[in-house]
């Protein structure tokens, strides 16, 4: 619900939120009265039910105290006594759409509501009730086989559990992060049209209706999560948020991979959000991070089976100039700036090839990607098998954390103070910040989705600036982690990514003289009990079951039997839920968001295959054509291939855009607005140019990747596997059958560096296992023949290590 104006002329400077709602009904119409917040203030809708098959929505536009309010109604009372008067329905607390199947409109009401916390006094909600009221007053059908589907749509909507994991507020944009709320002051209808709101189909109709959302609320779908925490003596809150895409939504085996339009399954945006916990009236700091997971971006699936818990993975090669992919990149650029880090978490070698064929297709992706984007927004591509390190958590952990490192130095923070007077009332603003003049006189101009410059208003009345005010800072760009469910390992590496996010966020509102956070401090336990948390929930709603938290557990020290116990547990319920509840599930996600929309005379959902799920509309099934389903790559449960080429893609290619590339990326406005001002990020404590030295520019900014079929050697970005100091590496006789079972020999593994290091914490530095050969011997095909300085600096110092002076034949 955004803020409207409550009176009819102008821009109200106090804009007016209806938060309290009470239902009455007559017989030939419903009135909803909407109160604000204090409750001296009233609206009135009226919604027409004698026509079943039109929603008639009509608003008073006047603004009534509560007494003339009361005799309205009064009045609307003794002028429908002969058909029984006026009668009250329910109270409630906001409008979540109205849906019509078969037969007449339906309203769904929140009718209870919790707070679950607050950003900057704006209060934050979950859904503790719902209630579907039935709009039309006319004679039901007395047709069976209509009434039996019509109460099956019912059914099916209903078990769409709105009470788990949906969230609202009536004055903060929470499908928004932090930083895009502060930089851009949006309100209203375009609000509900982002990827985060889930409810923008069932609203559609009340919103264009009545040109405005002050009745209905917009609800996000994900985990919202306020702990209070105490730094150095001081109390904090920290709020971590996740929101789950809208688009290409469903469940683990259902929706797999991207769409045509970019959109990928598992879309999810989490962003951690830590404030000064201050008394009302005083100043505050304020820092935000936001990072992203999302499916692998290629077209593939798996097929759900009873029978096998790991069913086929089954590769598309049905764009292979990745136009769908280079959308979603694009989507993602728009969002949050350049640069976008990608950190890929699947498996670099297996007996029975599965994980390593989309691994490969993935690399391939950004190498050609690459090719036709500047050498500043090219794709940051880092390999790491996170499987092949998992025996230690401690040693994971602390890998990621450079990955981390890295990462938050190249994307920076947001950061800023944000004054007093700002009411909770209002949306936040750039105005609610703390500013130094001669700071914000060097702001560029954000751009609005149509390209245009936007002036942003600082406002006048902040004249409490003071020499010691702390400039604001802003994140630009992001880091997008996956793995193939973007649900057990990503959640290790998204803590990993937030733990040291909030060294850098605690450092710079001046908690802590350090940027960095112990693992084995309170305040890591207390972050990774939040982290787990929403890695359970968002794998339930993806997957089906809590999330494999084998890496939690053991840093922890939990009892290794209860956790295989668990785990255990957690793969069957999964494999149960798949394989039994999935296709239901999915069905209910495309009904309450609209991409099927039932028609009479026109097949049921149910009599549906799942692939004809997607894009059911008024217009009939939107199935793909049968022509793109050619040229397979799959991998069998068994290793066997049964086809697939990789086909060679010429350069002229990269610069064929898809007619319909500017439709597809229209919503995908800047989700956080990125300023690319190097004032406005933290000072990092080892900068990029030292820690990489002068390969910087020649091996970051290389168009050439490598990658795991083995046939020639690309090298761009780094694969992951570089960085391992890591005693978990593959043992050299599994190690030796992964390279046969890819068909990789001695001569062609010049694709990434296939020797283990290992170096153990109870070991010196020097002694160094190198597979079965000794350092001297490490020459992979001609690319490395002698230790770097670099290198050496790596093993002494365990900093991040990118090989050097790497040649291409």
């Amino acid at each position: 619900m955004a803020a409207e104006n409550c009176s009819d002329g102008g821009q109200d400077p106090n804009p007016c939120y209806l938060q309290k709602f009470r239902l009455y009904e007559t017989r030939s119409n419903f009135y909803m009265v909407g109160r604000d917040k204090s409750g001296t203030l009233c609206r009135i809708l009226k919604i027409d039910r004698l026509d079943p098959s039109e929603l008639t929505v009509l608003e008073d536009s006047t603004t009534y105290p509560e007494i003339e309010c009361y005799d309205l109604l009064r009045r609307i009372h003794e002028g429908n006594r002969s058909t029984g008067g006026l009668k009250f329905v329910t109270a409630c607390y906001g409008i979540i759409g109205f849906v019509k199947f078969l037969g007449p409109h339906y309203m769904l009401l929140i009718t209870k509501r919790r707070k679950i916390g607050a950003i900057c006094g704006h209060t934050i909600y979950a859904i503790s009730k719902t209630q579907m009221i039935t709009i039309g007053n006319s004679p039901v059908q007395s047709n069976m086989a209509y009434s039996k589907n019509e109460k099956r749509y019912k059914k099916l909507l209903c078990s769409v559990d709105l009470t788990k994991d949906f969230f609202f507020s009536y004055s903060y944009n929470v499908m928004h992060s932090l930083q895009r709320n502060l930089c851009k002051n949006e309100t209203g209808l375009l609000n509900y049209e982002t990827m985060f709101v889930w409810n923008e189909f069932l609203t559609r109709g009340i919103r264009n209706n009545l040109k405005n959302t002050l009745w209905t609320v917009a609800l996000v779908y994900g985990f919202f999560k306020q702990v209070e925490l105490s730094v150095s003596g001081r109390d904090v809150k920290l709020t971590l948020i996740a929101r789950r895409s809208r688009h290409y939504a469903g469940t683990r085996y259902l929706k797999r991979g991207v769409n045509e339009k970019g959109r990928v399954a598992n879309d999810v945006e989490t962003e951690q959000i830590v404030f000064e916990d201050v008394p009302e009236g005083c100043p505050t700091q304020i820092s935000s991070v936001v990072q992203n997971r999302g499916s692998i971006p290629l077209f593939w699936s798996q097929e759900t089976s009873r029978l096998n818990l790991k069913p086929d993975i089954i590769l598309s090669k049905k764009d292979p100039t990745y136009e769908a992919t280079k959308l979603h990149f694009e989507n993602l650029a728009r969002r949050y700036g350049n640069p976008i880090i990608i950190l890929n978490l699947i498996k670099r070698c297996e007996k029975k090839p599965r994980e390593t064929i989309l691994r490969s297709e993935f690399a391939n992706a950004i190498r050609y990607i690459n090719k036709s984007l500047t050498k500043e927004n090219r794709l940051r591509f880092l390999h790491w098998d996170i499987n092949r390190h998992s025996r230690k958590a401690t040693n994971v952990l602390e890998l990621l954390g450079r990955v981390a490192d890295y990462a938050l130095n190249l994307t920076g923070i947001f950061y800023c103070q944000v004054t007093p007077n700002c009411r909770p009332e209002g949306l936040l603003d750039l105005t609610c910040v703390l500013q130094n003049d001669e700071h914000f006189a060097q702001i560029p101009c954000d751009k609005s989705d149509d390209g245009e410059k936007l002036d942003i208003d600082v406002g006048s009345d902040n004249q409490s600036s003071t020499e010691n005010v702390k400039p604001p800072m802003f994140q630009t760009g992001v880091l997008r982690t996956n793995c193939i469910d973007c649900l057990d390992r990503t959640n290790v590496a998204q803590y990993a990514y937030g733990l040291m996010a909030l060294g850098r966020q605690l450092h710079a509102m001046g908690f802590t003289e350090s940027q960095t956070i112990d693992q084995s401090s309170p305040l890591a336990e207390d972050l990774m009990g939040v982290y787990e948390k929403m890695g359970d929930t968002l794998a339930l709603q993806y997957g089906g079951s809590a999330a494999h938290n084998k890496i939690f557990c053991q840093r922890r020290g939990q009892w290794q039997a209860a956790t295989q116990s668990q785990e255990l547990f957690r793969t069957l319920q999964r494999y149960y839920s798949n394989a039994y509840m999935d296709a239901e599930k999915q069905s209910a996600i495309n009904l309450f968001l609209g991409h099927f929309q039932p028609q009479q005379g026109k097949p049921a959902l149910w009599e549906l295959d799942s692939d004809q799920h997607y894009s059911v509309g008024r217009h009939g099934p939107n199935l793909l054509n049968e022509d793109a389903r050619t040229s397979i790559k799959r991998s069998m449960s068994d290793g066997n291939i049964l086809c697939g080429t990789d086909s060679p893609m010429s350069a002229s290619n990269v610069r064929q855009e898809s007619e319909n590339r500017g439709e597809a990326i229209s919503e995908s406005t800047h989700e956080m607005p990125a300023y690319g001002i190097s004032y406005s990020r933290f000072t990092p404590r080892m900068s990029c140019r030292q820690l990489f030295g002068e390969i910087e520019d020649q091996f970051l900014g290389s168009n050439r990747i490598c990658y795991e079929n083995g046939d020639e050697c690309n090298c761009t970005n780094f694969d992951m596997d570089w960085l391992s100091s890591s005693g978990n590496s593959c043992d050299d006789d599994a190690y030796d059958s992964c390279r046969s079972a890819a068909g990789l020999s001695s001569e062609n593994i010049g694709a990434e560096l296939k020797t283990g290091m290992t170096t153990s914490p109870s070991e010196s530095g020097s002694n160094i296992k190198v597979g079965e050969r000794s350092a001297s011997e490490v020459t992979c095909d001609g690319l490395m023949d002698e230790y770097s300085e670099s290198f050496v600096n790596w093993v002494t110092h365990g900093d991040l290590l990118i090989p050097v002076k790497f040649t291409c034949q």
